[in-house]
């Protein structure tokens, strides 16, 4: 019965592994070491009740609250606020919107936390209002609120500059 579970949990993990990550980047503001530790704690809290988490409704949807919770939990700690670098470095990349994702994630990591975590998991996530109180601790209204001032913070910060990547 263990190995059954183990199996079960291997498989899970494997197929949610790459979308938590892209998740815990976006969070992270692109900070791809912290993010590998946000998903590898979030798996971790994922195996030790997986006998509980297998039975959930939506056991992908708990995963992602567990990495949200993980990353607010972080973003809380004192020592989480140093940054080696405050520019992030050139990266290649395929695809034309590559000057977009860079223009948007540089952005996002000027948001606080908590408006990032909104905006990450109402319109990346394509979560509810409901479920992304849940993800967060918080009230619909408190996260109806927190969305429209950190669209309108990101709006600010992008400025007339994303103009110039908008495709036609």
């Amino acid at each position: 019965m263990r190995q059954v579970r183990a199996d079960e949990y291997a498989e899970f993990a494997a197929a949610r592994t790459g979308h938590l990550y892209r998740s815990a980047c976006l969070l992270t503001a692109g900070d791809t070491h912290l993010a590998e530790d946000l998903v590898q704690e979030t798996l971790g809290r994922l195996y030790v009740r997986w006998g509980r988490v297998s039975r959930a409704d939506n056991p992908a949807a708990y995963a992602q609250t567990v990495l949200t919770r993980a990353f607010l939990t972080h973003q809380r700690r004192r020592s989480s606020r140093e940054r080696a670098v405050d520019v992030f470095p050139e990266r290649a990349g395929a695809g034309a919107d590559v000057p977009l994702r860079l223009t948007l994630v540089e952005a996002l990591g000027r948001l606080p936390a908590k408006d990032r975590a909104v905006l990450v998991l109402r319109y990346w996530e394509d979560r509810s209002v409901e479920e992304t109180a849940r993800a967060m601790n918080a009230s619909s209204a408190a996260v109806r609120t927190r969305c429209v001032r950190a669209l309108g913070r990101l709006r600010e910060l992008l400025g007339e500059d994303i103009g110039e990547y908008a495709r036609p």
